[in-house]
C-alpha cells in the first residue's frame, strides 16, 4: 500500500476544498487498478464527492448551516461560539471516501470532485491521508 499525508490550508472560513488535483498528483506514479482511500484525521472535518464550481459546494455549506446552526445549543462549548456543530459534522459528512482507480486514473463521474468539507473556523490547517490499495 502506498500512503501519504498532505497538509491543506483551509483558512478561517467555512470551505469545501477540492482535493481532486491533489489526489491525481498522488496517483501520478500509479498505472494499475485499485482503490484510493482518502481519510481526514480530524474530529471536525469530512469528505464529500460532489460537483464544485456550479454552486453545489456553496449549497452544501448552506445546507450544513441549516442542519447544524452555529448557535449556543451545543453541549460541546470550547472554541468559537457554535463550535459544537463542527464536532457533529463528521456524522453527516464522513471523514473518509474510497474511489476506484482504473489504470492509474480516478474513476469519478464527469462532474464529481473529491472535497474536504471544513466548517471549523478555529483550525485553518488540515491533514489528509491518501492511501492507494492496489488490486
Amino acid at each position: 500500500m502506498r500512503s501519504e499525508e498532505v497538509e491543506i490550508r483551509t483558512g478561517t472560513d467555512e470551505v469545501v476544498h477540492d482535493l481532486t488535483r491533489t489526489c491525481e498528483e498522488f496517483l501520478s506514479e500509479v498505472d494499475g487498478d485499485g482503490l484510493l482511500h482518502v481519510w481526514v484525521p480530524h474530529a471536525t472535518a469530512g469528505l464529500a464527492v460532489l460537483e464544485t464550481g456550479a454552486g453545489s459546494d456553496d449549497d452544501l455549506l448552506a445546507a450544513l448551516r441549516d442542519i447544524l446552526p452555529g448557535d449556543d445549543r451545543w453541549r460541546h462549548r470550547h472554541g468559537t461560539p457554535g463550535h459544537g456543530r463542527d464536532h457533529v459534522l463528521p456524522a453527516l459528512v464522513p471523514p473518509y471516501a474510497t474511489i476506484p482507480v482504473l489504470g492509474g486514473v480516478l474513476a469519478l463521474g464527469t462532474w464529481q470532485s473529491i472535497c474536504l468539507v471544513d466548517t471549523n473556523v478555529d483550525n485553518p490547517v488540515r491533514k489528509v491521508r491518501l492511501s492507494f490499495l492496489s488490486s
